[in-house]
């Protein structure tokens, strides 16, 4: 297809925020996905917020049922899906009540006037039509019969009116890839990958898809069409992909595995938003990786740790409420010191909570959610991509110190995406992993045995012997062990001992000093994050700083041991403020470790933080004296 009609305007703009909306069986998300990777192709920065349903399928037409996918793409570097979408599609009257408060007056709404109708108005509450009782005059409305063109663009081919009816996504996705030249031949030959065992279907979809394309192109109701040019002073020379924070998670654990030379095993139980990285992972057999979906998430994790103990890289996938079950595990392996990752993708709570929205009230859990004096390093990637390097980081840790890591990401960076160059192997870290081979202690009689206990002297880390190694027999397990041998001990002395040796080794986990972003060095105010906050928190700076207010920011990637010189970094300004999806977790450990008056920032809404939104409240609370 080609660009826009001759004669028709075609304005440039900087950037763009657009958000698909309707019943979660319009697929929106599928339609986001699309031109996502439309755009991603066409080399804008980008940055997504899919939002799913709760329920698992709400009746339809309901504002429980509304899926939405929001999607900011922009001709510079991007940090945040952004606040409000510049082009809202309403697919129903449902979709269009559950988002048109986040729409900014003046901004372009397309509805599905098909669905228009006085039961689906009814529904959610409409006694008179928003498209007829004033209340869109302040907006650029169109109204586009979706259906009613579907079905006739699709009337050569042999499929009812219902069944062409539900290409309509593919007819509005035409309709914007049109509004904003988008290239087509991706998403046409992702139809006929898709359907390919279905061509009548495939054939159809792509009928909708170009009749959208074209009602742009020839319609006067659309008589500009819009161009964002490609970013390419944002990113750095390099091949790159559009990519999701579980994708990229997954492709980072099986880099992992390649990067020590272990086989990778993945034990979990399928839970919400943490269930595609057993999916992904479970297409990667060519790459060593094995996969247990387990019947619940204490089998999954007891599953992963004996694998560990087996000699693999053993990892865990779950959201909160999986954590709270294998508590018990992780502490075990916590005491057998043996490498194992939780993946905590982190969501709502408590309890079952809001299993698709977004959350940070996982890290006091992560950090104290065991019985006895269990430490675990915590890792927490700031960004999609991050995702990839952060899983990296967090099996350096956990192989390099024989620990349990856990690694908190959550559903905003879990199902959002953004470009991800793709790294060359020699740039990968080096984890490869010496298994112990021969006896390692002489006793008082001349024998030469083996001690599971034995520390290194600088990583405290004991050793690692794979079962069915000669002469490398040991006893480990859940009760108390002697320093060094192993043996069960109830000795005070030992126990102690043992608790402070778990203790250091932890504290001492290598991890790089945190930097402080403060230009000119002028800054009375520390903007302080974790996670997920990055891009909001960021971007936030960003527009205070335009304003001409000196504002440092820094942000922690590892939240357990803390950077070494965290403590002087907090003391060097007046006022450190934290901004954290949760009732100030972060906070409450940043007052108890350096008696710092660190001031909370929180939202728990399900969303993440809008930039405009902590842009406001930083800078009155720079300003509060």
């Amino acid at each position: 297809m080609e660009g826009p009609a001759p004669g028709k305007e075609v304005r440039r703009l900087d950037r763009v925020i657009i958000r698909f909306a309707g019943d979660s069986g319009d697929g929106m998300q599928l339609t986001g996905d699309r031109f996502t990777s439309e755009t991603a192709s066409f080399g804008n920065d980008l940055s997504t917020l899919p939002n799913f349903p709760a329920e698992i399928r709400a009746p339809a037409g309901t504002l429980p049922g509304v899926s939405s996918f929001q999607l900011h793409f922009a001709d510079h570097d991007i940090l945040t899906p952004g606040d409000a979408p510049n082009v809202l599609v309403a697919m129903n009257p449902a979709a269009l009540k559950a988002n048109i408060g986040d729409v900014p007056r003046g901004a372009e709404i397309i509805v599905n006037t098909d669905e228009f109708t006085k039961r689906a108005m009814a529904k959610v509450g409409y006694d008179v039509s928003p498209l007829q009782d004033g209340s869109l005059d302040g907006y650029r409305v169109h109204e586009v019969p979706l259906t009613t063109l579907t079905v006739e663009a699709l009337k050569e081919f042999d499929v009812g009116r219902k069944d062409a009816g539900r290409s309509k996504n593919m007819f509005a996705l035409g309709l914007l890839s049109w509004m904003y030249n988008r290239p087509t031949e991706q998403t046409e030959h992702f139809l006929r990958t898709k359907f390919a065992k279905k061509p009548q279907v495939a054939q159809a979809n792509i009928a909708a898809y170009r009749a959208g394309w074209n009602f742009g192109e020839t319609t006067e109701d659309f008589a500009v069409s819009y161009e964002v040019a490609p970013a390419s002073s944002a990113f750095p020379p390099g091949t790159y992909r559009n990519i999701s924070g579980n994708l990229a998670l997954a492709y980072g654990l099986i880099a992992a595995s390649h990067q020590s030379g272990l086989p990778l095993f993945l034990g979990s139980y399928p839970i919400t938003p943490a269930s595609d990285v057993l999916h992904e992972l479970s297409r990667h057999k060519n790459f060593g990786v094995r996969t247990f979906q387990a019947e619940d998430e204490i089998a999954g994790i007891g599953a992963a740790l004996g694998a560990a103990f087996g000699g693999a890289l053993g990892v865990t996938t779950t959201s909160g409420p999986g954590v709270a079950l294998k508590s018990e595990t992780i502490g075990l392996a916590v005491s057998l010191e043996l490498p194992l990752l939780i993946v905590d993708i982190q969501r709502g709570g408590p309890s079952t909570g809001l299993p698709t929205k977004t959350e940070q009230a996982d890290l006091l859990q992560a950090m104290y959610g065991r019985n006895g004096e269990a430490p675990v390093p915590i890792v927490a990637p700031r960004t999609p991509a991050d995702c990839f390097t952060a899983a990296l980081e967090a099996a350096r840790i956990a192989l390099t110190y024989r620990t349990p890591v856990f690694l908190l990401s959550d559903g905003y960076l879990a199902n959002g995406s953004e470009p991800w160059r793709i790294p060359e192997t020699d740039e990968l870290p080096d984890l490869s992993v010496q298994f112990a081979q021969v006896p390692n202690h002489r006793l008082d009689d001349g024998t030469e045995t083996f001690w599971p206990y034995k520390r290194d002297p600088h990583s405290l880390a004991r050793p690692w012997a794979v079962p069915g190694t000669p002469g490398l027999e040991h006893r480990i397990g859940g009760i108390e062990k002697q320093d060094g041998s192993g043996n069960i001990s109830y000795d005070p002395a030992n126990h102690d001992l043992m608790v402070r040796t778990r203790q250091a080794k932890v504290d001492g986990v290598d991890v790089p000093d945190i930097e402080a972003d403060d230009p000119g060095g002028r800054a009375k105010t520390l903007v302080l994050g974790w996670g997920s906050t990055y891009g909001p928190v960021t971007a936030a700076v960003r527009r205070l700083r335009r304003d001409g207010q000196h504002i440092a920011q820094a942000h922690l990637r590892h939240l357990n041991p803390f950077p070494s010189n965290l403590g002087a970094v907090l003391r060097r300004y007046e006022r450190v403020i934290v901004p954290e999806m949760n009732l100030g977790q972060l906070a409450t450990l940043i007052r108890a470790e350096y008696l710092v008056d660190a001031h909370s920032y929180t939202q728990v809404n399900g969303m993440p933080f809008k930039a405009e939104q902590l842009a406001t409240a930083l800078k009155e609370a720079s300003l509060d004296d």
